[in-house]
Formats: structure tokens, sequence, C-alpha cells
């Protein structure tokens, strides 16, 4: 028997299950409204939208566990990071906090990193190995992790042009999306030290939902949700 034969008899032995009769199973599911609201507020606090945060409170009702005030100087320290100011990102959470880097060395180290990046980004050469042999050597002979990031940031220096750097793996740290990890990274720190989630529960009920159909596509033919943005109920294949 063909492996097409097998797999249109797996196929045909799925119970199937129609878009009516999954609606009617959804319709006897009671989710409180305050939980969903609850939801939101933690998605606004941990992502940083204060001013839809604030907004939210006033028309849901719906409380913070966190001092809405925060939310700002943890924005200001977060887009510091984003554009490149990395000095001043440090200044800031230092202020808001000083324990959040005297106790987390692997995050100086990547603040220490990017700091690094910025001054090969602005062509500062001398500037750059100087800091390199001041601020982060010392730290990568204590951790060889450290130490092969180092060396990875060192090699942009190996360019007249650092961007035509033909290496991928060591071009990327001129990235964006190299500001935004480090950004994040320390923004998950300054939540865990106000007692707050690192990142919020809505992106991960997200991901359970794609699993638990990825799942249930082995059983039943069901209205999949591929449109997580509209959460549009697909019609079952049959």
């Amino acid at each position: 028997m063909s492996m097409v034969h097998i797999g249109m008899m797996q196929s045909s032995s799925k119970k199937v299950i129609t878009k009516e009769e999954w609606e009617k199973k959804l319709s006897e599911v009671k989710i409180r409204k305050e939980d969903m609201n609850r939801l939101v507020m933690n998605f606004l606090v941990t992502e940083g939208y204060v001013e839809a945060a604030e907004k939210f409170q006033h028309e849901s009702g719906t409380q913070p566990d966190i001092d809405l005030g925060t939310i700002t100087d943890r924005m200001a320290v977060r887009k510091a990071v984003q554009c490149g100011q990395v000095e001043d990102a440090i200044e800031k959470v230092n202020d808001l906090n000083p324990e959040i880097l005297d106790t987390n060395p692997q995050l100086f180290f990547h603040l220490q990193q990017q700091r690094l990046i910025e001054l090969i980004r602005a062509g500062k050469v001398e500037e750059a190995l100087e800091f390199a042999q001041e601020e982060l050597a010392p730290r990568g002979e204590e951790n060889h992790a450290f130490l092969e990031e180092l060396e990875r940031t060192v090699a942009l220096l190996a360019f007249d042009d650092a961007s035509t750097c033909p290496v991928k793996e060591v071009k990327e740290l001129l990235d964006n999306a190299q500001r935004q990890k480090t950004a994040s990274e320390l923004n998950a720190a300054i939540l865990t030290s106000q007692s707050h989630e690192k990142d919020p529960k809505l992106p991960s009920l997200l991901k359970m939902l794609i699993w638990a159909q990825n799942q249930l596509d082995e059983k039943a033919s069901y209205p999949r949700i591929n449109d997580l943005v509209n959460a549009t109920l697909e019609e079952p294949v049959t």
C-alpha cells in the first residue's frame, strides 16, 4: 500500500468537528471579564504602554499590580539602549535600583558589550580598543562565555568599515536587533526587581494555543484558528 493511501486512510479516520459544534463548545466555556481585563493590563504594563494602561485602568477599573509611574522610567531606560545611548541607560537604571546591575554580572557585561559596539559603529577605533582592554577584557578572563562574546565583538575592528564584515555572526552585532536584545534583557531585569513577571502572559497563551492545535491536528479535523489577530475559525478540512 502506498504512503499516499496510508495518509488518506489516516486522514479519513480523524474525527470531524463541524464549525457549529465547535462554536457551541466554545460558548459553554465561561471566562470572567475580570480575568480578561487583568490579562490585558498585564500586557500593557509589561510592554510599557503607560498611556494605554492608564486609560484602560480608568475605563475598566482594573488595577495594575505595580505603580504605573515606574513604567515611564523603565521605558526611558529601554529607549536609551535602543538608541545606542548605553551610558545614559546605565545611569538611569542605577537611579532606579543600583542592585539590578550589581547582582547581575551577565547583564552588566552585555551592556558594556553594547557600549563597545556603539563605539565601533561610530568609528572610534582607538577608544573602542581602550574600552575593550580596560572594561571587558578583565571580565572575559573570569568567564569563558564573556571572552567569546568579547572576541566576536572585537572582530568588527578588523575591517575599515565594520558593516562590510562577511561573517554573519559578527556583522549582526551591528543590527538594531542586537540593541533590542540588550534592551529586552535589561527591561526583564528591571521588571524582576519590581517583583513583576518579565514576560507578558498573553504571548505565552497564544503559544500554548498553537501547541494545543498542533496536538489536536493529529486526532481530529476541527475549526482551527490560523489568523491569531482576528481569531477567525476556519472551516474544518474533511
